[in-house]
């Protein structure tokens, strides 16, 4: 294996250089809400939970066009980037070339619902958006557009994750429906 600590520490170093100052937050973020749900992780699942967003900053969604095509095109090209980005931390940090392409399937999110890392991945990331980041969100869209989005947040969670989230978050019903198991 590699060193952890530096790959970790690489990251964070790359995060703390976002002009707006929220990538390195979110990075710890994205930790702590791993190391609480899922405390058996391994190397490679924490540092592409830390990694999830390296420098997200250096391709703006405004680079892509308006609606769902642009916005999906813009979210293949940053998993791509990170999983590129992440992978030449860990070698950096002495991971082997096995470590570094799994933590690319991480970030790229392939075998979700298939492959228990990747999923475990998702549900964090779910969780981190629904703790942190669902608010102000909801604030500065209506309704239907909120409703929407949780329903596509849930439909991404394992049933262990949806179930958290009803355990843990006080939704109006409406949307806790959204996280009822199917």
């Amino acid at each position: 294996m590699g060193d952890l600590k530096q790959a970790l520490a690489t990251i964070d170093e790359a995060n703390a250089a976002d002009p707006k100052g929220e990538a390195l937050e979110y990075g710890l973020r994205m930790s702590q809400e791993l190391a609480r749900i899922v405390p058996e992780a391994s190397e490679v699942l924490q540092i592409a939970a830390r990694g999830q967003h390296v420098e997200r900053w250096r391709l703006p969604r405004s680079d892509y066009p308006e609606g769902k095509e642009g916005y999906l095109a813009w979210r293949r090209e940053q998993a791509r980037r990170h999983a590129e980005r992440v992978a030449g931390i860990m070698e950096r940090a002495g991971y082997g070339p096995e470590n570094c392409a799994r933590v690319g399937v991480l970030l790229r999110k392939e075998g979700i619902k298939r492959d228990p890392e990747v999923q475990a991945l998702e549900d964090v990331i779910c969780l981190v958006f629904l703790r942190w980041y669902f608010a102000d969100f909801a604030a500065k869209h209506d309704s239907g557009a909120v409703e929407q989005i949780v329903r596509k947040t849930a439909r991404k969670m394992s049933a262990e994750g949806r179930a958290r989230v009803l355990a843990e978050f006080a939704l109006p019903a409406p949307l806790a429906a959204a996280f009822q198991p199917e």
